[in-house]
């Protein structure tokens, strides 16, 4: 079983306009048209069981509507593979009761972008959310590190995990890009003792630039670096996730088939870690 635990997807009619602005602010070249039926014609061809879909709420009155449009993805699940979490953002004064329909919706997990939302991870406005997201169960995922599509500062660094975990502590806190887009080598020596789950997201492999010269300072991880952090976390703390449609979910599969590790570790990873998390 496979299960790609960070994609992304639009509601058919604002998907070509999402997915063409996000094209030209990242630079980078799209897999999918960034619809739920094109993740799923990518799925089939992968061999991917499961796709985590992790919407990103950038404008607080859509909280609600977005949450909504994740628990009907969800009533679905068992026949197209796609699982929805929700959102929520930091600027929403009603933040507990939107955890809470998060949570009464059957909804497994929230994501977070601080970066999108211009604060910072150990904003107390998001240790807020948080607290109340872990007081209801859910899944924590936050974006970590560098977004290729905007521009620095970083909001979500290994000092504001640090923060958090010390003030309070989620008991299921995902760090996508594997714990930092762009700063694996300080995530490994400073995250890799705390009880949190890092994913694959655009991580490994190629980007594919469409205009390569003006970001020459930008890389995915080595081969050598991924396996480095699988043994230095432990795979049982790593998530199979590409990203999609930002990766190519096919791509992703054969690469981590290939890679330098033990059955067990490969197992961990693409789903063994995730149906714990998600529990199914």
């Amino acid at each position: 079983m496979i299960i790609d635990f960070h994609t992304h997807t639009f509601p058919e009619k604002i998907a070509e306009a999402a997915v063409s602005q996000l094209e030209k602010s990242g630079n980078t070249r799209r897999h999918t048209s960034g619809t739920n039926s094109s993740l799923m014609d990518s799925m089939k061809r992968s061999g991917v069981d499961v796709s985590v879909i992790l919407p990103v709420v950038t404008n607080p009155a859509k909280t609600s509507h977005i949450n909504q449009r994740a628990a009907l993805i969800n009533e679905t699940s068992e026949e197209t593979g796609l699982i929805s979490f929700g959102g929520i953002h930091p600027l929403a004064e009603n933040y507990i009761e939107l955890l809470d329909e998060c949570a009464a919706l059957g909804i497994k997990g929230i994501k977070l972008h601080p970066d999108y939302y211009g604060v910072r991870f150990d904003d107390i406005r998001m240790k807020r959310i948080i607290y109340h997201a872990s007081e209801n169960g859910l899944i924590v995922i936050t974006h970590a590190g560098i977004d290729v599509g905007l521009y620095p500062p970083e909001c979500c660094d290994i000092e504001s995990i640090l923060d958090v975990m010390r003030d309070v502590a989620p008991e299921k806190l995902v760090l996508a890009h594997m714990g930092g887009w762009m700063n694996w080598q300080e995530v490994t020596d400073k995250l890799s003792h705390l009880p949190v789950w890092i994913d694959t997201a655009y991580s490994i492999g190629e980007i594919d630039w469409l205009d390569r010269e003006n970001h020459k300072d930008y890389h995915m991880m080595s081969d050598e670096m991924f396996v480095t952090m699988v043994h230095a976390f432990g795979s049982e703390k790593v998530l199979f996730a590409t990203d999609s449609p930002w990766s190519d979910q096919e791509d992703y599969v054969n690469r981590i088939k290939n890679m330098n590790l033990s059955d067990e570790e490969r197992d961990n990873i693409f789903s063994g870690n995730a149906r714990k998390l998600l529990n199914i």
